[in-house]
């Protein structure tokens, strides 16, 4: 075959109606209008969402490798389930990547990369006191990648964002929670400021307890919703 004969040609408003209907669905899920358990009718969601059974199947796929649906025998897919030890290995494995990847940041960072830092803890604040918990996400999201990125912890931060969508998930639940919106915040604080002063045992730390206070806010909000589900009609 020559290479006159190839069509290189992208088609992006098929790519782009995929990612909107994979943003949709994902953001159904953090927000549980889609529930854990629920089953994820093909044919409902096509007609919910006004897109192609093919658009619904490849964000579906998409979805389960990301860890927020599984496809059970005879049922199909649904949304995944956290489990109580779930949740506790995904923050443990996040309180080790993170302290390492801060510890590593104190001993690299410079300036510039403690500015942005900090910027990023500002928008944080500011979001939390506007309620606006999608930029919360976006810019915690912001912070680390900025601290793995100053560390040099490419491979870590590629383990983060393989977790990212769950992280995302349970994050939801975490800064929903009352007084979140201070006590995050002076945690990230914490961590930077052991960045700033070179210190690398205390940001390790720093960063350790910040993510074990969410898992902390997240395993009592599981507890919480699993008596609830229990409670007869």
């Amino acid at each position: 075959m020559s290479n006159s004969s190839i069509d290189l040609k992208v088609e992006r408003q098929k790519t782009t109606l995929r990612e909107l209907t994979l943003e949709k669905v994902r953001s159904a899920i953090f927000s549980q209008y889609f529930k854990p358990g629920e089953r994820l009718v093909e044919r409902t969601l096509c007609e919910k969402l006004g897109v192609s059974r093919t658009v619904v199947r490849e964000v579906l796929r998409h979805l389960e490798t990301e860890g927020l649906v599984e496809t059970i025998m005879h049922q199909g897919p649904t949304v995944a389930i956290i489990d109580h030890d779930t949740t506790k290995q995904i923050y443990e494995m996040r309180a080790l990547l993170e302290g390492h990847a801060a510890a590593a940041c104190a001993k690299r960072a410079d300036p510039e990369g403690i500015a942005q830092m900090s910027a990023c803890i500002l928008l944080i604040e500011a979001a939390f006191s506007a309620g606006k918990h999608d930029v919360v996400m976006k810019e915690t999201h912001h912070f680390y990648h900025t601290m793995f990125h100053i560390a040099g912890e490419t491979v870590a931060w590629a383990i983060v964002n393989s977790l990212n969508a769950r992280i995302n998930r349970l994050r939801v639940i975490t800064i929903s929670s009352a007084a979140r919106g201070q006590t995050a915040p002076q945690e990230m604080y914490e961590i930077l400021s052991a960045i700033k002063n070179k210190d690398e045992d205390k940001a390790k730390l720093a960063a350790q307890n910040h993510v074990l206070a969410a898992q902390k806010i997240a395993l009592q909000a599981l507890l919480v919703n699993e008596k609830t589900s229990k409670k007869p009609d």
